[in-house]
């Protein structure tokens, strides 16, 4: 079946880059001159996505505005010739996808937050984009949620987007058994979500994208909780789609930034602003005089 639904869990609290998510969602955060969110809703519509889902708490009303016509910043922007371009970039945001909002009432962890999807996704496939991850890629190459809808068409399997971490990285996130199918494609046999490092069963970590079926719910649903922290843990689901031989993973092709890590966040402005058609090359030139100062 075709994908053309994605669900984005963006409900988390930001607290690795308090304050500035004190008042402003982590997902507003700016790269450049749009918010990390709209990086992602850009790549579903450019990977075919129709329909998609945010999945938001308290505080985060911001984001439907971000996503909505703004009619009198719009019509001061129609009015001036000069600002043509910048009102037709404004306006185009409102038109991405269709977009819809649920709030997940209880930070229970990212197999809770996916589970209110369920009503939205019923019997088709779809795509998940974690809040936090950007992932960029060169011109012509396809957006990372293509690439996995590519390889979810062609094998009939889940699939999950990984890339080799470093031993603490993957300490952090999880560690993926995999055998290999083709040059970047490979069969998941088990997942261990943060394991510890005689635990490790591979370098490979999910980064923030998945393709699944509905299933994936019942899944989700008889995932135990963690006794430390109470959070559902997603990556147990796609623990069992892999025992049942029924995932894929594939280590795509993109820069991946962490938008939940003060760090990943300049990393993602400063590679973004070196992409950017305006001031791409002025800001190479600031880099290349700073170094020297240093």
């Amino acid at each position: 079946m075709k994908v053309t639904k994605a669900v984005i869990p963006a409900a988390g609290l930001g607290t690795r880059v308090l304050p500035a998510s004190k008042a402003v969602p982590k997902e507003m955060l700016n790269i450049v001159d749009k918010p990390a969110i709209q990086y992602l809703v850009e790549e579903c519509a450019r990977s075919g996505i129709t329909d998609i889902l945010i999945i938001t708490n308290r505080g985060k009303g911001v984001i439907e505005d971000h996503f909505d016509y703004s009619f009198e910043l719009e019509q001061n922007l129609k009015k001036d010739e000069k600002k043509a371009k910048l009102f037709e970039s404004v306006h185009a945001v409102a038109d991405l996808a269709n977009i819809y909002y649920i709030r997940q009432k209880e930070t229970k962890g990212l197999g809770h937050a996916i589970l209110t999807a369920e009503n939205f996704v019923g019997s088709d496939p779809f795509a998940i984009l974690y809040g936090d991850d950007i992932i960029l890629t060169d011109e012509g190459v396809k957006p990372v949620t293509a690439q996995l809808i590519d390889v979810f068409e062609e094998s009939g399997k889940c699939v999950c987007g990984v890339k080799e971490c470093s031993e603490e990285q993957v300490m952090k996130y999880c560690t993926l058994d995999v055998t290999p199918l083709s040059s970047n494609v490979y069969d998941v046999h088990r997942i261990i979500e943060k394991p510890k490092k005689e635990d490790i069963l591979s370098y490979f970590s999910i980064l923030g994208r998945n393709v699944v079926t509905p299933d994936v719910f019942d899944l989700i649903r008889n995932t135990k909780p963690c006794e430390k922290t109470g959070e559902v843990y997603f990556s147990e689901a796609l623990s069992a789609y892999a025992e049942k031989n029924r995932l894929a993973a594939v280590d795509f092709s993109g820069t991946r930034f962490d938008m939940g890590d003060k760090l990943g966040i300049m990393q993602a402005n400063c590679e973004a602003a070196l992409r950017h058609p305006e001031i791409g090359e002025a800001f190479r030139q600031y880099l290349k005089d700073l170094a020297k100062k240093l």
